[in-house]
């Protein structure tokens, strides 16, 4: 149920990069947060090196990477320890794929109440309701 949207520039853009960044996305998800491979959404959108700055200077005139990943999922699903391990490991893991990051990337767990969030026609709420016998 996640929608993850991850935005990035790199000074060594390579082909299939989109990709990897999506399955890493999806990974760290399932392994921190606990959602569900099958219905996590990812958004991958690579920037504009030249558009990117940080201090008024661009990382990637600096041999530098930078992100933003946004992972939406419903509040309360998630505790603090989780979403802070989410954040260490994702900053890790995008470290390690893409190479050197300004330390002014970005990780957001945005915790989105279940009456305002849904998928399908659906709200996250209303899923759980449907679920729930009685």
């Amino acid at each position: 149920m996640p929608m993850i949207t991850l935005r990035y520039v790199t000074p060594e853009p390579r082909p299939g990069l989109r990709a990897e960044l999506a399955a890493l996305a999806a990974r760290l998800a399932a392994e921190h947060l606990g959602k569900d491979p099958g219905v996590t959404a990812v958004l991958v959108e690579p920037a504009d090196p030249d558009a990117w700055f940080i201090a008024g200077q661009q990382p990637a005139e600096a041999g530098l990477g930078a992100v933003w990943l946004d992972i939406k999922v419903t509040a309360g699903t998630n505790t603090k320890a989780e979403t802070t391990r989410f954040v260490h490991a994702g900053f890790a893991a995008l470290r390690a794929l893409l190479g050197p990051l300004h330390e002014e990337s970005y990780i957001l767990v945005h915790a989105v109440d279940g009456d305002a969030y849904g998928y399908g026609g659906r709200t996250q709420n209303g899923r759980w309701a449907a679920a729930q016998p009685g």
